[in-house]
């Protein structure tokens, strides 16, 4: 008798993972959910909106009326270790992180995968709306990771950080289905969480007040906003040259399009104040409370060390439209490891640098020092510790943290 294959479905108390495990039973696998709890603070988490007790609490409901195995999990120290402390770091250094990304390749595709593995699961299952597929290339399976067929919801920018081996032992039971398809199963099976709404939270922590949970270990700090005029020298020399292709740019080129800009204080006049440059980012709007000036005022450049805001008026400056950017050689990720470049060489796929922003197309040159991604469009408010992923058609084929 063929024994049925064991999924562990990672149950976080919302529609979407209730759902795909339902799918999987239906499918015959034999399911078991598991609840991880990764959060202990209370006191940055927004009451009465998805504390981790409550998720906790329906997730097991669920599991109960969909008659599988429940049980949860407790990552909190791996959770500070891996994604808390590395968010403070960067933010410390005036990068932008993307907590959602580590914590799919950090969390739930490795300490979450290990965990059941020991309970002798085949596979992990969550309810992300992404696809897998597999191709035979040189008569090895390779796995591909597919966008969800929700183009509202499609998640595969969250899972770019996984490798063949994670994907090997995942299952995305909800990525064929559309949004609302979720919702009418789960009130139809009369799930707690059909109504539910999404968590807008950090990865399975509910929902965080990101200025209290920074202040825990960044304290505020006085500083001056400095806003800089668009006819900066420094910005004619971050122009695409016509008429020539960007496979023939020089270094010092690629170099002009791609790394950020560092500004000084005597490029342009101080506006206001701020409370700390580190709890700002690239192409931010909002919480800078500085009116009275005409056209909107952006976050174009961040300076923690001197605790600088540099800013420019109006979404079309200068400083916050980039041609291109860098990825260094050690935080270039390929999913698709036979599509990997070799130093000279270049190809041209489809990219983005935020989850639900439409993708554009970009060219990906591999040189000796590492990946120079030229964008077909200038992109706003390019981040350093951002993710950018590339795509052909609905692929994702790998990703990588920006310089």
């Amino acid at each position: 008798m063929k024994t049925k294959k064991r999924v562990i479905v990672g149950l976080s108390g919302g529609v979407d993972s209730s759902v795909a495990a339902h799918l999987l039973l239906e499918q015959g696998y034999e399911v078991i959910g598991m609840f991880m709890k990764n959060w202990h603070d209370e006191s940055v988490t927004i009451s009465n909106d998805c504390p981790w007790m409550e998720d906790s609490t329906d997730a097991m409901l669920v599991a109960e009326k969909l008659g599988i195995p429940f049980q949860a999990i407790d990552l909190s120290v791996e959770y500070k270790d891996r994604i808390v402390d590395y968010m403070f770091a960067e933010y410390k250094a005036g990068r932008t992180p993307n907590p959602d990304i580590l914590c799919n390749r950090e969390i739930k595709f490795d300490i979450f995968l290990k965990a059941a593995e020991k309970l002798k699961a085949d596979f992990v299952a969550t309810g992300h709306y992404c696809q897998k597929s597999e191709v035979e290339i040189d008569g090895q399976q390779v796995y591909q990771l597919l966008a969800g067929a929700d183009p509202n919801k499609d998640q595969s920018y969250f899972l770019c950080q996984l490798n063949q081996s994670q994907l090997a032992k995942a299952l995305f039971p909800i990525g064929h289905l559309q949004k609302p398809e979720v919702r009418r199963i789960a009130k139809e099976l009369d799930l707690i969480t059909a109504e539910k709404k999404d968590s807008q939270g950090l990865c399975f922590i509910g929902k965080v007040r990101l200025p209290e949970f920074l202040q825990q270990q960044l304290k505020p700090k006085k500083g001056n906003i400095i806003v800089i005029p668009e006819d900066l020298k420094i910005y004619q020399h971050a122009q695409i040259p016509v008429g020539i292709e960007p496979e023939s740019y020089d270094q010092d080129l690629l170099d002009a399009l791609a790394l950020p800009i560092h500004y000084s204080q005597n490029q342009g006049k101080v506006l206001a104040e701020h409370n700390g440059a580190h709890y700002f980012t690239v192409g931010q709007r909002k919480g800078l409370h500085v009116g009275g000036t005409g056209k909107p005022l952006f976050v174009i450049a961040t300076d923690t060390q001197e605790n600088i805001i540099y800013t420019g008026l109006g979404e079309d400056h200068p400083g916050l439209l980039r041609n291109a950017l860098f990825v260094k050689n050690e935080e270039i990720h390929w999913i698709r490891e036979d599509l990997r470049l070799a130093p000279g060489q270049s190809a041209h796929y489809q990219s983005r640098i935020r989850y639900r922003q439409p993708l554009s197309g970009a060219i990906l040159i591999q040189k000796e020092n590492g990946l120079y991604v030229i964008f077909d469009q200038a992109q706003k408010g390019i981040a350093s510790g951002q993710f950018v992923a590339w795509y052909q058609g609905d692929e994702c084929i790998g990703s990588g943290t920006i310089f």
